[in-house]
């Protein structure tokens, strides 16, 4: 006799391929190594085990930083179950089934590990799993797990309709930002995101059409500017002295810091420092900033540095390249996927604006705008933080002035920009005149880079933004 089902009544059934016998429930005895399952009305579902999979850059292990789930709630698929924080960015895993949380394998801050279980999960027997999934039944059975994730830093709003179409394009969600109430994502958002990745020209907005742009004569009103508050007020933060020494652990962007400078400290690096005059270019930005605003978009300074990088990358393209670790060969980089240091409440983060070649500076001040608002919302997934081929971190926004940059492997260069400072310089007539200069440090990897080809390489982007109306020549 093999129990196939039981149910919470006065009599047990039993079930066998040929017949069915229905005993008393006080009259009932076993004699072999059967047993009494306690039942209730969820007991014939299924528990999968709901394992982390592989996230990719060879990443083991991760921090729990935040469940949305608790032990008896109910979730659907891409229902948020937890984020974990790698070394490298922060994940959301979703839910890949409808059913009930049985049970949560880790605990706020505890280390978990790949391929290991996250939670249990109860779901409908009736519908049935793929044989390709986690199940435990009873008795327990289990087979290889599936589990479904995305890279994000919180929950993400969007409609089943709105998943769906990202799904079908594969695009992850946390890669879009969205503009509906509480950052919802819309359709509108993915269509959008869809046709900048692929090249599509989208109609423009009725607001773009009607609103002309503005004459020289026009100004637009800016909020009162108060000299006062340009001077850098120190953070109050409350001081605790508790008299005794405290270990934490390395872990987030942290970790993943101290990786890639120990693999820096291995690469003789070179240093070159020039001072650059961006007064045109500060004039040329003001005029251009106001109609960029009309287009939804903050433009700064550093999307014409990157510009010019790449023009200048396009001439000396050692700079774009990485050298294996046998030093034996060199891959000289198609795309120029320049990336730009943030400074974010998780630490420094280094994500990179992909293809700078055949992007515009409004394309490219477009693309820092999205990857400044997942920065600060602690959202930037793992392809907007890796594939960088060149690197310019702008210390300036900060304070400095000099830097003594670190490559960032595999890369072979990178530039730090200092504060742009009104100083008093010569002009060709011998008059001084009120400039606007920036100094820049560059640090190369020696080994396959001379002082020559650095030198070089800094005059030419320098020679790209004192005279902008230059690089119009070499654009495409």
């Amino acid at each position: 006799v093999c129990t196939h089902r039981i149910r919470s009544c006065s009599s047990i059934r039993f079930i066998k391929s040929k017949y069915v016998c229905v005993f008393d429930k006080s009259a009932l005895k076993f004699s072999h190594q059967q047993r009494l399952f306690r039942t209730s009305a969820v007991s014939c579902g299924q528990i999968v085990q709901f394992k982390l999979s592989d996230i990719g850059e060879g990443i083991t292990e991760v921090t729990v930083k935040e469940w949305y789930i608790k032990e008896g709630d109910s979730v659907s698929q891409f229902d948020s179950i937890c984020e974990v924080q790698s070394d490298k960015a922060s994940v959301t895993i979703t839910s890949r089934y409808d059913g009930i949380i049985r049970k949560l394998h880790y605990s706020i801050d505890d280390i978990a590990f790949v391929g290991k279980p996250l939670v249990d999960i109860e779901i409908d027997a009736s519908k049935g799993v793929s044989p390709e999934e986690d199940v435990v039944e009873t008795p327990p059975m289990s087979h290889e797990e599936h589990t479904h994730q995305e890279i994000k830093g919180h929950k993400t709003l969007a409609t089943p309709a709105v998943r769906r179409l990202a799904m079908e394009n594969n695009i992850k969600l946390s890669e879009v930002v969205g503009t509906g109430k509480d950052n919802r994502i819309l359709k509108e958002d993915i269509l959008n995101y869809l046709a900048k990745q692929t090249g599509a020209i989208l109609p423009p907005s009725p607001k773009a059409e009607i609103v002309p742009p503005l004459r020289k004569t026009e100004t637009v009103p800016a909020a009162p500017k108060d000299k006062a508050r340009k001077i850098p007020l120190p953070v109050s933060r409350p001081i605790a002295f508790s008299g005794k020494d405290k270990t934490e652990p390395v872990t987030g962007f942290q970790k993943a810091m101290v990786k890639t400078m120990s693999a820096a400290l291995k690469i003789p690096h070179f240093g070159y420092c020039d001072e650059i005059d961006l007064t045109q270019l500060v004039q040329l930005r003001e005029e251009l900033k106001p109609l960029a605003e009309l287009r939804g978009v903050k433009l700064s300074f550093m999307p014409f540095f990157i510009k010019a990088a790449s023009l200048g990358l396009l001439q000396y393209p050692i700079l774009n390249a990485s050298l294996d670790e046998n030093c034996q060969n060199v891959t000289y980089k198609a795309s120029h996927n320049i990336g730009v240091a943030m400074d974010t409440e998780q630490g420094l983060i280094v994500p990179n604006v992909k293809n700078v070649q055949v992007c515009s500076v409004f394309d490219i001040a477009v693309e820092l705008n999205r990857l400044q608002s997942l920065g600060s919302a602690g959202q930037l997934g793992t392809s907007d933080l890796t594939g960088g081929t060149f690197t310019l971190s702008n210390i300036g926004t900060i304070g400095g002035t000099y830097a003594k940059p670190v490559i960032l492997p595999p890369e072979v260069a990178i530039g730090a920009l200092g504060k742009i400072q009104v100083l008093p310089r010569f002009n060709g007539k011998g008059e001084v005149f009120k400039a606007q200069i920036m100094n820049v440090s560059w640090s190369a990897d020696h080994r396959i880079i001379d002082g020559a080809t650095m030198a070089r390489f800094s005059n030419l982007w320098k020679s790209y933004l004192e005279n902008p109306a230059s690089m119009l020549l070499d654009l495409k």
